[in-house]
């Protein structure tokens, strides 16, 4: 009887600690927003894995702290600042277009034509959403910061 409760107890242990190490490494956000079309849908669910700036290539959708939200170093999203911050999205859905070492896209990104070097410097993303009507990217805002990285898409919920 003692055995069967052990057995019962270390099970619930190793299940709990696979949940913890899959909720550290994965997370599931929602799509708002149509910069992302025709890729993602607004209310769309995304399977995303937590990645450092050092792994990303060009070509991945990434999501990224929103303005007024930066990820703490564990990954959660950090505090809001200032007032208009319960207006900015919480996270957003790019396509990375460069990543630090690659050539500036000056042709495609007109906020970086005059950016100084050839190269997008340490610590610096280029990213642009699939829909570019619709989309707050780096062709307004120029870098993106590493440190605003949750992670890389996988893909949809409810898709292989």
């Amino acid at each position: 009887m003692i055995g069967v409760v052990v057995v019962a107890a270390a099970c619930v242990v190793v299940a709990l600690a696979v949940v913890w190490v899959l909720r550290r490494r994965y997370v599931v956000v929602t799509v708002h927003g149509e910069s992302m079309l025709p890729t993602y849908r607004p209310g769309e669910r995304l399977v995303v894995r937590r990645a450092s700036a050092r792994s990303l290539r060009g070509g991945q959708v990434v999501v990224l702290a929103g303005h007024a939200h930066r990820p703490r170093a564990d990954g959660t999203p950090g505090d809001e600042a200032g007032e208009e911050a319960w207006k900015s999205p919480r996270w957003i859905v790019k396509r990375v277009a460069a990543v630090p070492g690659d050539p500036i896209p000056r042709e495609t990104v007109p906020a970086l034509r005059t950016a100084p070097g050839t190269r997008v410097p340490d610590g610096h993303l280029v990213v642009l959403g699939d829909n570019p009507d619709r989309s707050h990217d780096s062709r307004h805002a120029g870098y993106m910061t590493t440190d605003r990285l949750l992670g890389v898409v996988l893909r949809k919920v409810g898709q292989p």
